[in-house]
């Protein structure tokens, strides 16, 4: 298959202009294959600085970027303009540890973390390890840089540090051991059936907010998203200036953020925020707040002028 000419200099744009530059189906937040998954739970353990290219609504890219690389498969990664790999060899790299020397980053220190598993989640554990027979394959925690926490079979890498807990051995990759420091796993019911839960110390939470600490933020022009998740009536009775209503469009250009990026939430009174600001961190922001009090408490301490209702 040959390459046409107009593809092949978007390509080299995107390659050029991007340092980390990955091919993908879907996109870094919402990933369409396992395959792609995988090498952003992989990039986001070296730097959140990169861009990501669909090739499912980009079709002509998705063909011509496996004759510009002269690689039949997606997921592809350029670092620095050189291609890298796909999803086999990034998988590979990164238990090496030679990505980062890919990323010029340092690697980190071997931290043995604490961790806690319960009776009920370490009898679990041991069946699901006593199922996989006699291989190769260990039992693995890991903790992405958005607190994400995964549970998996996988060989023993060298950068892998062991743990002990109630008769269960983990290995947890560097990466992540300084975030799993004191968390507690556990076997837990949900509507989906029995599962594990980890309790994380270190994972982000949703912070409040004065509304004295928002007009601070205000006034000195701070880079941050003023959210307001009232319905479009209370809006048109109400809102700060700056605050944006939350649409379904302005949800989708939210999902398109870094995850480092901050989100400020507000609503009538509170509880309406802290109930978005949750979601989006599930979603792996790391900087999310909610303004206590609400547009109420606004109205009351900073701006009269602003409606009570």
């Amino acid at each position: 298959m040959s390459l046409d000419e107009s593809t092949r200099q978007r390509i080299e744009a995107l390659v050029s202009s991007n340092r980390v530059m990955l091919f993908m189906k879907g996109d870094r937040h919402a990933p369409q294959c396992g395959f792609s998954a995988r090498v952003v739970e992989i990039l986001e353990n070296y730097t959140s600085d990169y861009e990501t290219l669909d090739v499912l609504s980009n079709p002509d890219i998705r063909e011509g970027i496996k004759v510009y690389s002269s690689w039949p498969t997606i997921p592809q990664l350029y670092v620095g303009g050189e291609f890298i790999g796909g999803c086999d060899i990034l998988t590979e790299m990164n238990a090496s540890g030679e990505l980062f020397e890919t990323f010029g980053v340092e690697p980190p220190p071997e931290v043995i973390p604490s961790v806690t598993i319960t009776d009920a989640a370490a009898e679990g554990l041991r069946q699901a390890v006593a199922q996989q027979g006699e291989t190769d394959q260990a039992l693995h925690l890991s903790i992405s840089r958005s607190f994400q926490a995964g549970l998996s079979m996988a060989p023993r890498s060298p950068l892998d540090v062991e743990v002990e807990s109630n008769g269960v051995k983990l290995l947890i990759d560097r990466m992540s051991a300084a975030r799993a420091d004191g968390i507690t796993i556990d076997l837990v019911d949900t509507p989906q059936g029995r599962g594990f839960k980890v309790d994380n110390p270190n994972a982000p939470r949703v912070k409040e907010m004065s509304v004295h600490e928002l007009k601070r933020l205000l006034d000195e022009d701070e880079s941050f998203h003023l959210i307001d998740v009232r319905t479009p009536a209370e809006y048109e009775k109400a809102r700060i200036e700056g605050a944006r209503l939350l649409d379904q469009a302005l949800y989708e250009q939210l999902q398109s953020l870094p995850r480092h990026e901050r989100l400020v939430f507000i609503c009538h009174h509170g509880p309406r925020g802290v109930n978005a600001a949750e979601q989006f961190l599930s979603m792996g922001f790391v900087d999310v707040h909610n303004v206590s009090g609400g547009l109420h408490a606004w109205s009351l301490e900073i701006d009269s002028s602003v409606p009570q209702y």
